[in-house]
């Protein structure tokens, strides 16, 4: 009887984080993490860009750029933050999981308020990894439509 009481409380401990691990709360931490990039990308805080970033990211940009390697995207966000001082959103439309570990959140990125231009509306998707550190993006692809012909 002792045994399965210590079996039975061994499989509750190991369990519950699992099981807390419920889709909700994973799609809450992938919108947390674009939230927190638009953050950094607002105060112009390389620090807080690359803590967001796996190693490997790769940023293609509506311009053509593609900025690649972490080293890369910070510079190259932090230099467009400050020649493009309008507001940035990402409105996250969707998020879906390929796999438990690996996340697409796609959304409406917007760049408004640059002093004479008009607000540029693009398309974002953020590829996201989870590691046991949590979740980090590891791509952006930034797309500006185009008219329809």
């Amino acid at each position: 009887m002792k045994t399965c009481l210590l079996i039975l409380r061994i499989w509750i401990f190991v369990s519950i984080p699992v099981l807390a691990q419920t889709p909700g709360n994973e799609e809450a931490a992938v919108r947390a993490v674009v939230a927190r990039y638009v953050e950094a990308r607002e105060k112009i805080d390389p620090a807080a860009i690359e803590a967001l970033f796996t190693a490997d990211a790769d940023q293609l940009v509506s311009n053509g750029e593609w900025r690649r390697g972490r080293a890369a995207v910070v510079q190259g966000a932090t230099a467009s933050s400050r020649s493009n001082s309008g507001h940035r959103t990402i409105n996250v439309e969707s998020v879906r999981f390929l796999a438990s570990t690996v996340a697409i959140a796609d959304g409406r990125y917007e760049l408004a308020g640059s002093p004479g231009t008009e607000a540029r509306k693009m398309w974002t998707s953020i590829i996201l990894t989870k590691s046991a550190s949590g979740w980090r993006i590891a791509a952006i692809r930034n797309m500006l439509p185009s008219a329809r012909p």
